[in-house]
């Protein structure tokens, strides 16, 4: 599977990413589930230490430990909880930052991170403090990239002229093309990668996306309206039969832009990722099916934290 660069770092992760959110707690399925994307030439997996509080870590750093140095290890910090109470609150200081890595790394079992993210944000942070905090645990050789996970332009154009940041992870697919108002473009010129979670807007763009459709887009997805996502799926329906299958024109849709390093999506059984990486391959998209792609779905824009 191709790999690209992430930013101006030494990090390459792969053009699909393994998002570990949905993969249980059961230590013997999330060994089958990692060794399958690893099978399928994925060596980026995505977690966060609020996921599972912390559960999610410490089975990915036991299904890693023989192989960590083959694999891209993604980690997120921001939100300071309580493991036991399962309460949490937004802390974007410092002291959280860093102690979170480190937290994080006991966790995971390892002694640095490939990438670091800031888990949110919002633009009443002490966002200089938060930048100082990863940039001395980059200093240090804890982490070798850092960036934030954020749907908020306004957050994000102040990171990008604040901080040294090689990565932004944002929402991103054909229903959801808001990115491509001004996030991408500016992202791209400033080496800054993307890393797109959400690439099949909650399965409505996969075979069973009509079903999801009637069972989570009730009042619609974004400025959407279910009849129109109905008639959305039916014209990319008509598509994949004579070029690639419907989940293929999702993904290489994303991956169309040069500014998206990697597609990340989340999977709780081994079909899952079977579906999600068997169409793979490194041809893009041809300009006559993207252009019609574009037609088919609407450039929305962001309304919030512009």
């Amino acid at each position: 599977m191709q790999k690209n660069k992430i930013g101006t770092s030494p990090v390459y992760v792969s053009e699909l990413t393994l998002g570990c959110m949905s993969l249980g707690t059961d230590p013997a399925h999330v060994q089958m589930m990692i060794d399958a994307a690893l099978d399928k030439g994925i060596n980026h997996l995505d977690t966060a230490d609020l996921y599972d509080f912390g559960m999610n870590e410490r089975l990915i750093g036991q299904a890693i430990k023989p192989k960590r140095h083959d694999i891209v290890l993604t980690s997120k910090v921001g939100n300071h909880f309580n493991a036991e109470t399962k309460d949490w609150f937004w802390d974007p200081s410092k002291a959280h930052i860093k102690n979170g890595l480190k937290e994080s790394l006991r966790r995971l079992g390892t002694d640095y991170l490939d990438i670091y993210m800031l888990h949110g944000g919002t633009i009443h942070d002490p966002i200089d403090e938060s930048i100082a905090a990863f940039e001395e645990l980059k200093r240090d050789g804890l982490i070798l990239a850092y960036g934030i996970s954020s749907i908020r332009p306004n957050v994000i154009r102040e990171y990008v002229k604040r901080a040294n940041i090689d990565v932004v992870m944002m929402q991103y697919n054909l229903l959801d093309r808001r990115p491509e108002e001004a996030m991408l473009h500016l992202l791209h010129d400033q080496q800054i990668s993307v890393l797109a979670r959400g690439p099949l807007a909650k399965g409505m763009l996969t075979e069973h996306g009509m079903n999801q459709i009637e069972a989570k887009a009730q009042d619609g997805f974004l400025n959407y309206s279910r009849t129109e996502l109905q008639a959305i799926y039916r014209q990319l329906s008509s598509l994949n039969h004579h070029e690639v299958a419907l989940n293929a024109l999702a993904f290489k849709y994303i991956l169309h832009h040069p500014a998206v390093a990697s597609a990340v999506f989340g999977a709780s059984s081994q079909a899952q990722i079977d579906t999600n990486t068997n169409w793979y391959d490194d041809k893009p998209l041809s300009h006559d099916l993207y252009e019609q792609l574009t037609q088919i779905t609407k450039p929305i824009q962001y309304t919030n934290h512009r």
